[in-house]
């Protein structure tokens, strides 16, 4: 990628961010916990969510890899003020990765059906692949990503609490798997992108 179209998707990827972070925030907030409002996180101001680790992921991956990879600052929640802690944590979960998930296939409808050209059209193509790995990446049910919070709704609450105690240590497991396994993983990964794309594709030409 070259760095003027990194500038130019730039701002895409902060919306994709903070979209993400606050649909989280959003959703909490609807069922009834005040904490994601006290954090300061009911904001479309970007400095709130962004992670400075994960903002640099970003930029490294532009650049060094075939798939742009980051995070911004998880929400704050507090399950113990929802009435069902399990299943509307799940509900919270859910939304982030289908804010991005829209957000995706609003990028594919303005492929298919606009006339942009250039650098427009490689930086919208970008932008599509960024949501598409926030959402699918971030539904991988490894604790602490928002999969893991989705499948935990059904889980019998022993068994819950044991899960959620994985949070402390999952990304070192994801990072390590990653690592070891790169190039099957990405691969895999690459497969669902592709399939999610045609699926996409044939949602905006209906």
């Amino acid at each position: 990628m070259s760095l003027e179209t990194f500038l130019y998707l730039l701002p895409l990827l902060l919306v994709s961010l903070v979209l993400h972070e606050l649909a989280h925030a959003y959703v909490a907030t609807w069922l009834g916990d005040p904490s994601p409002r006290a954090d300061g996180r009911l904001t479309l101001n970007p400095i709130p969510h962004l992670d400075p680790l994960g903002t640099a992921m970003f930029a490294i991956t532009a650049f060094a890899s075939s798939f742009i990879f980051g995070w911004a600052k998880p929400v704050m929640i507090s399950p113990r003020h929802f009435r069902r802690p399990q299943v509307d944590m799940a509900i919270v979960a859910a939304a982030g990765p289908a804010t991005n998930l829209v957000l995706a296939l609003g990028c594919v409808a303005v492929l298919v059906h606009g006339d942009l050209t250039g650098t427009a059209f490689t930086v919208l193509v970008y932008a599509f692949q960024v949501n598409v790995v926030l959402g699918l990446f971030n539904l991988i049910p490894i604790p602490p990503l928002d999969g893991s919070r989705i499948i935990a709704a059904v889980m019998p609450r022993a068994m819950h609490a044991r899960w959620a105690q994985l949070d402390q240590v999952g990304m070192i497991g994801i990072f390590v798997l990653i690592f070891v396994f790169n190039d099957q993983f990405w691969d895999v990964f690459g497969e669902v992108l592709d399939e999610t794309t045609r699926v996409m594709v044939n949602i905006v030409n209906v």
